[in-house]
């Protein structure tokens, strides 16, 4: 899911107020640095993201297996009623809303890019606060949502995810975003045991972490203990 706000997380670490934050290469690259369109590979988003950022004083670390794409989601009951497979043919739907977090709204790799690049100029946006967007579409209240690929919701069978045709959720790997001053202060040792974390944060690995804490009810700090006692990192 969403990492958390990305345009305020990029502001305090252009302002010095932190030093290090996870973020998804392609929001980095079509949301942050706005380019117009998505690089074609997951290893060409993470270069074009860790340049624009060496271009501020900051770098990335190295992207974790996992990816974390937007998902066009909607009940697999209301996907087969109005008889649609991919996002473009919403264009065929008189009127729909669209549930996600508030941030959705603007990004082309959301709302932005549906209305703009699919044309779906009819879709009513329904921020997201305390409710979660599978309780919206289970209760109607939302005709699709902006859900994840590591949402666990999305493993039950109840949901459809319709087929993104013009890539506007581009690649979604997750990188650290770090000071290069912090970096070469900290040392080797420091890049070593960050990206030793990263790289067993395969998919499989997040859907069972979001599980353990979304419907399992487990802490998010129980959770990741576990997940370094597990892999050897603690």
């Amino acid at each position: 899911g969403s990492l958390g706000s990305s345009e305020l997380a990029d502001t305090a670490i252009k302002s010095g107020k932190i030093n290090f934050y996870p973020e998804y290469t392609g929001v980095i690259v079509l949301d942050i640095a706005k380019k117009k369109t998505s690089p074609k590979t997951a290893a060409a988003t993470y270069a074009a993201a860790k340049k624009f950022e060496e271009t501020r004083g900051l770098t990335l670390l190295k992207p974790t297996p996992f990816y974390d794409t937007d998902t066009f989601t909607m009940l697999k009951s209301t996907a087969q009623k109005d008889g649609v497979k991919t996002i473009g043919d919403m264009k065929k739907v008189k009127s729909f809303s669209y549930a996600g977090y508030p941030e959705c709204q603007t990004r082309i790799t959301c709302l932005l890019g549906l209305k703009d690049i699919y044309g779906l100029k009819q879709a009513k946006f329904v921020p997201l606060s305390s409710i979660s967007v599978y309780t919206l579409l289970d209760n109607g209240t939302a005709t699709a949502g902006d859900g994840f690929s590591t949402d666990p919701q999305q493993l039950t069978g109840k949901y459809t995810i319709l087929t993104d045709t013009k890539h506007i959720f581009g690649f979604q790997n997750v990188a650290p975003v770090v000071s290069q001053k912090v970096l070469s202060a900290a040392g080797p040792s420091f890049t070593k045991a960050v990206n030793a974390v990263s790289a067993k944060l395969t998919l499989p690995a997040m859907q069972a972490m979001n599980k353990a804490v979304a419907i399992d009810k487990k802490t998010p700090a129980a959770v990741a203990s576990a997940f370094l006692k597990a892999n050897g990192l603690k």
